[in-house]
């Protein structure tokens, strides 16, 4: 009989692509995963996977079996839903992940959204972006936050996944409120900002992407952001005159008296939040009531407008 655990370790495996990997993926020690899978092979009375001194990578036999896990690792869940889809009340525990901004966007709402389920333990995480999406279809999380720039993330992620559009959430300017450009009078002319010293994310973040393809409309040479991790430290300095930046409104929730938030002419880019989970849980009432609090709690959430 194979057991089910080690079949999940197999199919983590098969998407990781090294023993390494899949420990880290699944919170377990490298030496344990290994132990597992080579116990799956003497249940399964076959080789899985061909090891070298360095590496290891699955035989035609697991490749096959790999892909029959996920099959089953489905029909399991799948059958789960059913059976707790007859339950009363939502119970158990549901964990969700976030990428930051909205972690600390939504967290009060869906605190407040969630107490009247005494049965249900909530947990809530932050992960890095693109991890989201991969913790769901292996199987870590029930549910993910994660923000899209592209338009395409839905039509180009596995149709076992369920994607429910939860806001747009639009690039801001965020400079000092003492900076001549935070009174709604004076017009917003980003030209007049290129010698500023602008702050953004590392290279790679999504959030800087955006923010150097806003610099490349002004025209000649871009100006080079100081990097700083975390769009919230990139806030607290600009509220301590540090600098401006762009900015998705979403992080501007908590609001700061010390920053002024204008809306950028012509600017048309953003990025849409979605909430994902798997479509084979998405009748399990523990999962369908956090997904209705973290909709309410989309709604609710309203940053700091920008003035025109």
């Amino acid at each position: 009989m194979l057991e089910l655990r080690r079949l999940r370790l197999l199919a983590e495996f098969a998407r990781r692509g090294s023993i390494a990997a899949t420990a880290s993926s699944l919170g377990y020690t490298p030496s344990a995963v290994s132990q597992q899978l080579a116990a799956l092979e003497r249940e399964a009375r076959v080789a899985l996977l061909d090891r070298t001194a360095r590496s290891a990578e699955l035989t035609d036999a697991g490749r096959r079996l790999a892909e029959r896990a996920e099959e089953i690792l489905v029909l399991v869940e799948a059958a789960e839903t059913e059976l707790s889809a007859h339950a009363d009340a939502p119970v158990g525990r549901v964990v969700v992940t976030a990428f930051p901004t909205a972690a600390v966007a939504f967290a009060p709402a869906l605190a407040r959204g969630l107490r009247e389920h005494p049965d249900l333990t909530f947990v809530l995480r932050q992960t890095r972006h693109g991890d989201g999406i991969r913790q769901v279809q292996s199987g870590e999380v029930d549910i993910a936050l994660v923000d899209d720039w592209s338009g395409k993330l839905p039509d180009q992620s596995p149709a076992a996944l369920k994607f429910f559009h939860l806001r747009r959430d639009p690039l801001v300017l965020a400079v000092p409120a003492s900076h001549p450009m935070s009174d709604p009078r004076q017009p917003v002319d980003l030209q007049r900002l290129r010698e500023e010293p602008w702050m953004a994310a590392p290279p790679g973040e999504p959030s800087r992407q955006a923010v150097e393809r806003l610099l490349d409309t002004v025209g000649g040479a871009r100006p080079v952001p100081w990097e700083f991790e975390g769009l919230h430290t990139i806030l607290s300095l600009v509220a301590r005159e540090i600098g401006i930046t762009a900015i998705p409104a979403l992080a501007l929730v908590a609001g700061d008296p010390g920053v002024a938030v204008r809306r950028i002419p012509d600017c048309v880019l953003a990025r849409e939040v979605y909430a994902v989970t798997r479509a084979a849980s998405v009748r399990r009432p523990s999962v369908a009531v956090t997904l209705r609090a973290i909709y309410a709690a989309a709604r609710e959430v309203q940053p700091a407008p920008p003035e025109d």
